[in-house]
């Protein structure tokens, strides 16, 4: 028989939160407001000390990771999100480094521990379960600490497939907060991410299974699939880019080798109407990323292409994507699982897509890493790299073909510069190496 749960204020529900308790925060549009902006009020009023808060994405004003909050609340992120960078970026909060796909882990392994759980979630079912909706990440894991549990229901939520259902019983406090979900919409493409799309949807094959992120250059990429055929998704997270190439049958799913037919993903966040596709669709499903990410079951999908970017490559393929030298910009995320999935998968690739130079003109192509910037994707796991200036394979090449490569598709106002890096390098043996190189 299940438990009858009476629904609650925010401001009543997060009494249950003591001081010294380690918080778990659902992500990026599922992340419960109103929750913590209750939490938050608690804090101010110097009900609690030494709470400690960690989430991936989220989205929204996170008062917490307020300097005024130093020794009431600390953030320790497994993402930085623009909405916390400054904070952390000044070190009144902190970022754990972490594969996406070995976060859930943390809590399975009991390494990381969790008491109380803030989540939104769906309208109760006829048979009490409610759906984490548009992000599923890895609360699954969260969930099985056995923490308190916070849910705060939405009638805006989508009832999602896969791994996202709770049974009322497991909740401990419910609230109810209606509101739209946190929306964000596609920009125009820059020429220069027009010709980056054209360059990477080249490379993808027709029956490809894709992974990519949100933003001009993933969707100039999807974009330019219009002519391609039963390509799959099996991805981290899923945008509007998609629907049209889902809605027009392009996407058909009908190649992959593990959930067939089914779009894959681990949270969506865009549009309305993204939501809206989501909800109560059998051919969309939201895994704990501990799946979605696992290296070994993205390579069971043949010619899987990985899509991601990155901040900075250095001449020998080196690719930092979570940090600006020594100030960490965004996080590891799943950029490896990807990566190292679509090495393994038959016919699979990787592309690490990115313009030449940044908006200051500084070559994102550069002799070596800044200082402080680290190495997310190493030498011996990148494949493609592109530009705006073209696609070039470092994969099997040496240290020398790679500076011909990259200073190739680099900005040509820094090509010199990075021509006499690499032969001051290696030294004059270099001329002949770029010359065979590039002839090929």
């Amino acid at each position: 028989m299940s438990k009858v749960i009476e629904i609650v204020s925010a401001e009543e529900a997060v009494k249950a939160i003591k001081s010294g308790d380690n918080i778990h925060i659902s992500s990026v549009a599922t992340t419960p407001l109103n929750l913590i902006d209750a939490m938050v009020e608690r804090g101010r009023n110097g009900e609690l000390k030494d709470v400690v808060i960690h989430h991936i994405h989220t989205e929204g004003a996170m008062g917490y990771a307020q300097k005024e909050f130093e020794g009431t609340f600390q953030l320790d992120s497994f993402f930085v999100g623009g909405n916390v960078r400054k904070f952390t970026q000044s070190g009144y909060a902190d970022y754990i480094p972490a594969f996406l796909n070995d976060t859930p882990r943390l809590y399975d392994r009991g390494e990381m521990p969790c008491d109380v759980v803030l989540m939104q979630c769906s309208e109760p079912d006829e048979h009490g379960y409610v759906s984490m909706g548009t992000s599923v990440d890895l609360m699954p894991s969260v969930l099985g600490c056995k923490p308190i549990v916070i849910a705060s229901i939405n009638k805006y939520m989508p009832r999602t497939f896969g791994d996202g259902f709770v049974h009322l019983s497991e909740i401990d406090y419910l609230c109810r907060k209606d509101e739209p979900l946190h929306e964000v919409h596609s920009v125009p493409a820059t020429p220069e991410e027009e010709l980056i799309g054209r360059y990477c949807a080249e490379l993808i094959e027709d029956g490809a299974c894709l992974q990519m992120g949100i933003g001009s250059i993933p969707n100039a990429v999807l974009s330019k699939l219009t002519n391609h055929k039963n390509l799959g998704i099996h991805t981290e997270m899923c945008a509007d880019g998609v629907l049209p190439l889902i809605e027009s049958g392009i996407v058909t799913g009908a190649n992959k080798g593990v959930d067939k037919g089914k779009v894959i993903t681990t949270f969506c966040l865009g549009s309305k109407k993204l939501y809206d596709f989501t909800n109560n669709n059998p051919g969309f499903e939201l895994k704990s990323c501990k799946y979605t990410n696992d290296p070994f079951i993205i390579s069971k999908n043949p010619k899987t292409t990985s899509i991601n970017s990155a901040v900075q490559i250095d001449l020998t393929g080196q690719v930092c994507a979570d940090s600006i030298g020594m100030r960490f910009y965004s996080g590891v995320g799943g950029q490896v699982d990807f990566v190292y999935g679509s090495s393994r998968s038959e016919k699979g690739i990787s592309m690490i897509a990115l313009q030449s130079v940044t908006n200051k003109g500084i070559s994102k192509i550069a002799p070596i890493l800044d200082p402080g910037a680290g190495v997310v994707t190493s030498r011996p796991n990148v494949h493609y790299i592109v530009t705006e200036y073209g696609a070039v394979n470092l994969r099997g090449k040496s240290l020398q073909e790679r500076s011909a490569l990259l200073t190739s598709i680099a900005h040509p106002d820094h090509r010199e510069t990075l021509e006499k890096a690499t032969f001051d390098r290696f030294g004059p043996h270099y001329t002949y190496v770029k010359a065979r190189t590039l002839q090929k």
